[in-house]
Protein backbone atom coordinates (compact mmCIF):
# COMPACT_ATOMS: atom_id res chain seq x y z
CA UNK A 1 0.00 0.00 0.00
CA UNK A 2 0.91 3.44 -0.53
CA UNK A 3 1.30 5.61 2.48
CA UNK A 4 1.86 8.72 0.95
CA UNK A 5 -1.70 8.36 -0.67
CA UNK A 6 -3.96 11.05 -0.27
CA UNK A 7 -5.92 10.56 2.99
CA UNK A 8 -4.16 7.55 4.18
CA UNK A 9 -0.33 8.71 5.33
CA UNK A 10 0.64 9.39 8.58
CA UNK A 11 3.51 10.82 10.28
CA UNK A 12 5.43 7.48 10.61
CA UNK A 13 5.65 7.97 6.75
CA UNK A 14 8.69 9.91 7.41
CA UNK A 15 10.60 7.60 8.56
CA UNK A 16 10.43 6.30 4.67
CA UNK A 17 11.79 9.57 3.30
CA UNK A 18 14.69 8.98 0.77
CA UNK A 19 16.29 12.32 1.65
CA UNK A 20 16.18 15.79 3.50
CA UNK A 21 17.15 18.24 1.41
CA UNK A 22 17.42 21.57 3.63
CA UNK A 23 17.76 25.17 2.44
CA UNK A 24 19.87 27.85 3.56
CA UNK A 25 19.93 31.04 4.15
CA UNK A 26 16.47 32.03 3.23
CA UNK A 27 15.64 35.11 5.33
CA UNK A 28 17.89 38.15 5.21
CA UNK A 29 17.92 38.51 8.75
CA UNK A 30 19.30 35.35 9.89
CA UNK A 31 21.64 35.77 7.31
CA UNK A 32 22.76 38.91 9.00
CA UNK A 33 22.65 37.38 12.35
CA UNK A 34 25.17 34.69 11.47
CA UNK A 35 27.42 36.83 9.16
CA UNK A 36 27.06 35.05 6.15
CA UNK A 37 26.67 36.17 2.33
CA UNK A 38 23.72 36.48 1.00
CA UNK A 39 22.82 33.56 -1.92
CA UNK A 40 22.53 35.15 -5.74
CA UNK A 41 20.23 31.40 -5.83
CA UNK A 42 18.67 28.63 -3.76
CA UNK A 43 21.79 27.27 -1.29
CA UNK A 44 21.00 23.83 -0.03
CA UNK A 45 22.21 20.76 1.63
CA UNK A 46 21.35 17.38 2.79
CA UNK A 47 20.24 15.73 6.22
CA UNK A 48 20.19 11.77 7.16
CA UNK A 49 16.97 11.11 7.35
CA UNK A 50 18.44 9.24 10.63
CA UNK A 51 17.90 12.46 12.31
CA UNK A 52 14.39 12.37 12.16
CA UNK A 53 12.45 13.09 15.35
CA UNK A 54 9.15 12.11 15.12
CA UNK A 55 5.84 13.41 17.63
CA UNK A 56 6.57 11.91 21.19
CA UNK A 57 9.33 9.88 20.05
CA UNK A 58 12.18 11.18 22.99
CA UNK A 59 13.80 14.32 23.67
CA UNK A 60 16.62 16.09 21.27
CA UNK A 61 19.83 14.70 22.16
CA UNK A 62 22.75 17.19 22.73
CA UNK A 63 26.23 15.52 22.02
CA UNK A 64 29.10 16.12 24.32
CA UNK A 65 31.03 19.56 23.61
CA UNK A 66 28.26 20.61 21.03
CA UNK A 67 26.81 24.42 21.24
CA UNK A 68 23.20 23.17 19.68
CA UNK A 69 21.08 25.71 18.01
CA UNK A 70 17.40 25.51 16.99
CA UNK A 71 16.24 26.58 13.46
CA UNK A 72 12.50 26.36 13.47
CA UNK A 73 11.55 25.60 9.79
CA UNK A 74 8.26 24.65 7.32
CA UNK A 75 8.60 21.43 5.60
CA UNK A 76 7.41 20.19 2.18
CA UNK A 77 6.97 16.94 1.82
CA UNK A 78 6.96 15.44 -1.02
CA UNK A 79 4.08 13.36 -3.26
CA UNK A 80 5.54 12.78 -6.41
CA UNK A 81 8.93 12.33 -7.95
CA UNK A 82 9.82 15.73 -9.53
CA UNK A 83 12.80 16.35 -11.93
CA UNK A 84 14.01 19.30 -13.83
CA UNK A 85 11.20 21.83 -12.67
CA UNK A 86 10.51 25.09 -14.37
CA UNK A 87 11.22 27.89 -11.97
CA UNK A 88 7.95 29.58 -13.18
CA UNK A 89 5.70 25.91 -12.90
CA UNK A 90 3.66 27.35 -9.62
CA UNK A 91 1.19 24.80 -10.66
CA UNK A 92 3.57 22.25 -10.89
CA UNK A 93 5.71 22.74 -7.56
CA UNK A 94 2.69 22.70 -5.49
CA UNK A 95 0.87 20.18 -7.07
CA UNK A 96 4.13 17.95 -6.33
CA UNK A 97 3.71 18.55 -2.58
CA UNK A 98 1.32 15.80 -0.68
CA UNK A 99 1.29 17.99 2.80
CA UNK A 100 3.19 20.52 4.80
CA UNK A 101 4.92 19.94 8.26
CA UNK A 102 6.81 21.78 10.96
CA UNK A 103 10.51 21.09 11.81
CA UNK A 104 13.32 21.90 14.09
CA UNK A 105 16.62 21.87 12.15
CA UNK A 106 19.44 21.24 14.98
CA UNK A 107 22.34 22.18 14.60
CA UNK A 108 25.86 21.82 16.36
CA UNK A 109 26.64 25.26 15.88
CA UNK A 110 30.42 25.36 16.99
CA UNK A 111 30.55 22.38 14.71
CA UNK A 112 29.75 23.97 11.83
CA UNK A 113 31.24 27.13 12.17
CA UNK A 114 34.96 25.05 12.12
CA UNK A 115 33.14 23.28 8.61
CA UNK A 116 32.54 26.96 7.52
CA UNK A 117 35.90 28.58 8.50
CA UNK A 118 38.13 25.14 6.96
CA UNK A 119 35.86 24.55 3.86
CA UNK A 120 34.27 21.09 5.42
CA UNK A 121 31.18 19.21 4.95
CA UNK A 122 28.22 20.48 7.31
CA UNK A 123 27.60 16.90 7.46
CA UNK A 124 28.27 16.33 11.38
CA UNK A 125 26.87 19.65 12.31
CA UNK A 126 23.76 18.76 11.35
CA UNK A 127 23.36 14.83 11.00
CA UNK A 128 23.01 13.52 15.07
CA UNK A 129 20.47 11.45 15.58
CA UNK A 130 17.68 13.45 17.23
CA UNK A 131 18.40 16.35 15.26
CA UNK A 132 15.57 16.61 13.19
CA UNK A 133 12.16 16.82 15.61
CA UNK A 134 8.77 17.15 12.97
CA UNK A 135 5.13 17.65 13.61
CA UNK A 136 2.57 16.07 12.73
CA UNK A 137 1.39 15.76 8.87
CA UNK A 138 -0.52 18.52 8.30
CA UNK A 139 -2.89 18.83 5.21
CA UNK A 140 -2.55 20.87 2.20
CA UNK A 141 -6.06 22.57 2.55
CA UNK A 142 -5.05 23.62 5.98
CA UNK A 143 -2.29 26.05 4.37
CA UNK A 144 -3.90 27.52 1.27
CA UNK A 145 -0.90 29.92 1.26
CA UNK A 146 2.44 28.55 2.85
CA UNK A 147 4.24 31.69 1.78
CA UNK A 148 1.59 33.80 4.19
CA UNK A 149 1.34 31.76 7.81
CA UNK A 150 3.66 32.36 10.79
CA UNK A 151 6.53 30.23 12.29
CA UNK A 152 7.25 30.43 15.78
CA UNK A 153 9.39 28.73 18.85
CA UNK A 154 9.50 29.09 22.25
CA UNK A 155 12.15 27.79 24.40
CA UNK A 156 11.10 27.37 28.35
CA UNK A 157 8.14 29.52 26.96
CA UNK A 158 9.66 32.36 26.01
CA UNK A 159 8.90 33.15 22.44
CA UNK A 160 12.84 33.35 20.34
CA UNK A 161 11.65 32.75 16.58
CA UNK A 162 8.77 34.44 15.55
CA UNK A 163 8.40 35.25 11.79
CA UNK A 164 5.89 35.31 8.58
CA UNK A 165 7.40 33.25 5.79
CA UNK A 166 6.38 36.13 3.70
CA UNK A 167 9.94 36.85 4.48
CA UNK A 168 11.55 33.85 2.49
CA UNK A 169 13.89 35.48 -0.30
CA UNK A 170 13.25 31.81 -2.72
CA UNK A 171 9.78 30.69 -2.39
CA UNK A 172 8.97 27.32 -2.99
CA UNK A 173 8.54 26.96 -6.52
CA UNK A 174 12.20 28.02 -6.81
CA UNK A 175 13.47 26.34 -4.10
CA UNK A 176 11.91 22.91 -5.96
CA UNK A 177 13.22 23.64 -9.24
CA UNK A 178 16.22 24.41 -8.12
CA UNK A 179 16.83 21.24 -5.89
CA UNK A 180 15.05 18.90 -8.57
CA UNK A 181 17.82 20.14 -11.11
CA UNK A 182 20.58 18.88 -9.08
CA UNK A 183 18.79 15.87 -7.11
CA UNK A 184 15.57 14.11 -8.64
CA UNK A 185 13.10 14.52 -5.41
CA UNK A 186 11.18 11.36 -4.61
CA UNK A 187 7.80 10.84 -3.10
CA UNK A 188 8.39 11.11 0.21
CA UNK A 189 11.40 13.19 0.14
CA UNK A 190 11.30 16.17 2.98
CA UNK A 191 12.14 19.59 2.08
CA UNK A 192 13.34 21.96 4.69
CA UNK A 193 12.40 25.37 3.30
CA UNK A 194 14.83 27.76 6.00
CA UNK A 195 14.72 29.74 9.40
CA UNK A 196 13.85 33.16 10.23
CA UNK A 197 16.30 35.12 12.64
CA UNK A 198 16.17 34.48 16.59
CA UNK A 199 18.12 31.21 15.97
CA UNK A 200 19.96 30.51 19.53
CA UNK A 201 21.30 27.50 22.01
CA UNK A 202 19.65 25.01 24.31
CA UNK A 203 20.98 22.95 26.76
CA UNK A 204 20.10 19.86 28.40
CA UNK A 205 16.93 20.85 30.57
CA UNK A 206 15.04 23.61 28.33
CA UNK A 207 11.82 22.64 26.75
CA UNK A 208 11.70 24.08 22.78
CA UNK A 209 8.07 24.29 21.29
CA UNK A 210 6.78 25.26 17.92
CA UNK A 211 4.40 25.78 15.75
CA UNK A 212 2.77 27.38 12.72
CA UNK A 213 -0.06 30.45 12.92
CA UNK A 214 -2.72 30.33 9.81
CA UNK A 215 -4.60 33.89 9.71
CA UNK A 216 -3.85 34.33 13.54
CA UNK A 217 -5.38 30.61 14.10
CA UNK A 218 -2.66 27.98 15.50
CA UNK A 219 -2.40 24.60 13.58
CA UNK A 220 -2.95 21.96 16.06
CA UNK A 221 -1.68 19.33 13.89
CA UNK A 222 1.74 21.40 13.90
CA UNK A 223 2.98 21.74 17.18
CA UNK A 224 6.15 20.37 18.26
CA UNK A 225 6.91 20.07 21.75
CA UNK A 226 10.25 18.47 22.81
CA UNK A 227 13.00 18.72 25.43
CA UNK A 228 16.61 18.60 25.91
CA UNK A 229 18.41 16.09 27.06
CA UNK A 230 22.43 15.35 27.40
CA UNK A 231 24.08 12.50 25.66
CA UNK A 232 25.11 9.53 27.37
CA UNK A 233 27.32 8.46 24.42
CA UNK A 234 31.00 8.33 24.27
CA UNK A 235 31.06 10.78 21.58
CA UNK A 236 32.84 14.26 22.60
CA UNK A 237 32.98 17.02 20.20
CA UNK A 238 36.60 17.70 18.96
CA UNK A 239 38.29 19.79 16.34
CA UNK A 240 39.01 18.20 12.75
Amino acid sequence: MNVFRRGMASVSSLKQAGKVVCIGRNYADHITELNSARPKQPFFFLKPTSSLLLPSAGPVIRPKGVDLHYEVELALIMGKQVKDLAADDEKGAFDAIAHYALSIDMTARNVQNEAKKKGLPWSIAKGFDTFLPISNLIEKSAIPNPHAIDIYLTVNNEVHQSDSTELMLFQIPRMLSDISKVFTLEKGDIILTGTPKGVGPVVPGDVMRAGIKVNGKELEESKIEVAVEESTSSYQYAET
